[in-house]
């Protein structure tokens, strides 16, 4: 489309958002921004149950609105009640959203809209996009991941719960862990093991789960930033039927690939979560750091990592209009992301000090604990550095792949 298609486009979605959401104050600079509003920095939510319910309520609410406007899913299809637009019009939303209070972010509703509902747009039978779809990118219903076990994190194709057909349904026992927002989810999408007698990549399969099926029991963890995001879910004797399943027998490793494909792409478009380069350097401010030599250099590490974060955004936007798939440039781009948070994380630690971990009540300092205590989680989440690395090495360097002694063997007959 035209340019003057787009910037028509721009206003008439910033005439929505002005009519439908507050804008946010604005600033011209990081230090004039110090000392008001929110002085939320976390990675992970450290929030009661009730407020984190109240929370994911609102922004479903916000998610419905869009979706019910238009803008909730501008490239879609029209069938599945979007309006079939290049990604740049996507872009150009996001850009205008980011000047409105639209009340946060939360990652189950990121995972339901980003993750899962493609997945079963790709995977799913013509009856489960028509059930689906349109539920999950409007925010009606949520969905999580059912993939993690506590024996199967990094090398997932090692998971054990097991699915056992009998007749038209699958009986499923096992594990979950590291679930983000089961607790408030009415959907997961589940891998388990449907056939032991073969390596242990062929014998998984996927399943569409409904969350309230009796046998099912969601324990939320509590993490060490002081939340609950995380939770174990347990199956026993959950049947599921056959309906629910996503895509064929045995093909589940190739729906998580998906499914993860999708998430390494959020993550690399990821800028909302923990403190920002511009909260960074308002606390500089604040704190003198910017004075300190030391600290200069740290800080002006974080700044270079950010203006290079914004230079490849740009040209991976290029590259989607161009229809390049991201393909194991996401596993880079993830990597990225989390280098930033650390060396926020690391600056932040200096400049404070004893104010990181003392909660004096001043504004902006021990808030800063939860982006230093949520950062190193995502060293994990998404795939950890080690499995990004490999794929980097293997797809996109071309190097050899790691050797691998199980290849060929029953996952029944590994060791555990």
């Amino acid at each position: 489309m035209s340019e003057a298609a787009l910037r028509e486009f721009r206003a008439q979605a910033r005439e929505w958002l002005h009519a439908n959401s507050t804008p946010l104050p604005r600033t011209d600079s990081a230090e004039a921004a110090w000392g008001t509003g929110s002085d939320d920095v976390s990675v992970f939510h450290n929030l009661s149950h009730d407020d984190e319910r109240a929370l994911l309520d609102r922004l479903r609410q916000w998610q419905r609105r869009k979706f019910e406007a238009g803008y909730g899913a501008l490239e879609w299809p029209e069938e599945f009640g979007g309006r079939g637009l290049p990604p740049e019009f996507e872009e150009a939303f996001a850009e205008e959203e980011r000047a409105f209070d639209t009340g946060g972010m939360h990652e189950l509703l990121s995972v339901t809209v980003r993750l899962i509902a493609p997945t079963i747009r790709l995977l799913g039978t013509a009856e489960q996009r028509q059930r689906f779809i349109g539920p999950l990118l409007s925010g009606a219903e949520l969905a999580c991941q059912l993939f993690s076990e506590p024996g199967a994190g990094s090398d997932l194709a090692a998971l054990g719960t097991r699915a056992v057909r009998d007749g038209d349904a699958w009986i499923v026992n096992g594990q979950k862990v590291w679930t983000s927002g089961a607790q408030f989810a009415q959907w997961g999408e589940l891998i388990a093991r449907t056939d032991p007698d073969v390596p242990k990549h062929q014998g998984m399969t996927a399943f569409l789960v409904p969350l309230e099926l009796p046998g099912i029991r969601v324990r939320p963890l509590r993490q060490m930033s002081g939340g609950t995001s995380f939770n174990e879910v347990f199956f026993d004797d959950v049947r599921i039927p056959d309906s629910l399943r996503l895509g064929e027998v045995g093909h589940g490793w190739q729906a998580a690939l998906t499914t993860l494909g999708f998430e390494r792409g959020a993550s690399s478009a990821n800028t909302g979560v923990g403190g920002s380069c511009a909260q960074a350097m308002a606390l500089a401010r604040h704190t003198g750091a910017d004075r300190d030599p030391l600290l200069r250099r740290k800080l002006a590490e974080v700044i270079i990592a950010d203006r290079l974060a914004d230079i490849a955004r740009a040209r991976d936007e290029q590259a989607q209009r161009n229809g390049e798939p991201l393909g194991a440039l996401g596993s880079i781009r993830k990597m990225q992301w989390v280098r930033r948070m650390s060396g926020i994380s690391e600056f932040v630690t200096a400049a404070l000090g004893p104010r990181l971990v003392v909660d004096s009540g001043e504004w902006g300092t021990y808030a800063w604990g939860q982006h230093v205590l949520g950062a190193p989680g995502y060293r994990i989440a998404g795939g950890s550095d080690e499995i990004q690395r490999n794929i980097i090495a293997e797809r996109w360097l071309g190097l050899p792949p790691e050797p691998r002694a199980d290849r060929g063997t029953a996952w029944r007959d590994l060791p555990r």
